[in-house]
């Protein structure tokens, strides 16, 4: 997987958060002189596409202050874990399933800034299978359901979709069926 820095290793940590972090470092500008330039480094976030059978998890969740989504499981990453633990926590904590059989399948910046470094790592999680009942956050109200790989890609469709980085994907998927049939090996469905 590659991940874009967007924080020069030599930067330092002025300001340490819950979620967010804040960097400064001294750069060189194009006459000599020097000036402090400033990002934020968001923790790490976690999707997971992950199939049980021929289907796909989706969650229809709620948040405070936020309105209904649907998007697949993931989260935000906690310390002290890679992302695949967290991911695999992720995984089991929304939808009560674990697997055996993860992939790292790519990251995205989140939010192409270049003040703000956040990553997104999306996994696939094949084989899948329910070991319990989901043990939500206080803050979240998560309904999970199956689908079809066809429900899966048509959910581009729906304004509330949440893990746009998917869509191209997506795209790809309904204008080709080797696109599609390269999807569905990827997902061994």
């Amino acid at each position: 997987m590659l991940i874009m820095k967007k924080i020069p290793d030599h930067a330092k940590l002025v300001f340490k958060g819950i979620l967010h972090d804040v960097y400064q470092w001294e750069q060189e500008m194009f006459d000599g002189t020097f000036a402090t330039f400033e990002a934020i480094k968001k923790r790490n976030a976690v999707s997971i596409i992950a199939v049980v059978g021929d289907k796909i998890i989706i969650n229809n969740e709620e948040q405070p202050n936020r309105p209904p989504f649907i998007a697949v499981p993931g989260g935000i990453a906690e310390d002290g874990y890679t992302v695949l633990e967290n991911a695999q926590r992720e995984l089991l904590e929304e939808t009560g399933y674990e697997s055996d059989d993860w992939t790292p399948w790519f990251v995205s910046d989140v939010l192409k800034s270049g003040k703000i470094e956040w990553d997104n790592h999306f996994f696939i999680a094949r084989n899948c299978k329910k070991t319990r009942e989901p043990e939500l956050d206080p803050g979240e109200r998560i309904e999970t359901r199956l689908v079809t790989l066809e429900e899966f890609i048509n959910i581009k469709n729906f304004e509330s979709f949440r893990n746009k980085d998917l869509i191209p994907i997506f795209k790809k998927a309904l204008s080709s069926e080797d696109e599609k049939g390269k999807l569905r090996e990827l997902l061994k469905i």
